[in-house]
């Protein structure tokens, strides 16, 4: 694994609590970081979802979708036919 350092510029007050509490712990540091990369990609998600619900586009059916599944498997992996 490889490291990282950062270098934070924070108010005393700030940088304080949070030593105190131990958020400056490298364990620590990778939750908040985790965390706020969790938060990101959801948000990334329900935009793409609000995207989509915008579109004019018919609705599919689950026999549709299912189609169009076993056809791009079949795309990737053309063995996957054999299967079908």
């Amino acid at each position: 694994m490889s490291q990282t350092t950062i270098t934070l510029q924070l108010p005393d007050s700030l940088a304080n609590e949070a030593s105190a509490t131990g958020l400056f712990e490298p364990s620590a540091i990778e939750k908040l970081i985790r965390e706020e990369l969790r938060r990101r990609r959801v948000d990334r998600l329900f935009a793409a979802v609000d995207k989509l619900s915008n579109l004019d586009a018919p609705i599919l059916t689950e026999a549709e979708v299912e189609i169009e599944i076993q056809a791009t498997r079949m795309a990737r992996n053309p063995s996957h036919a054999s299967r079908c």
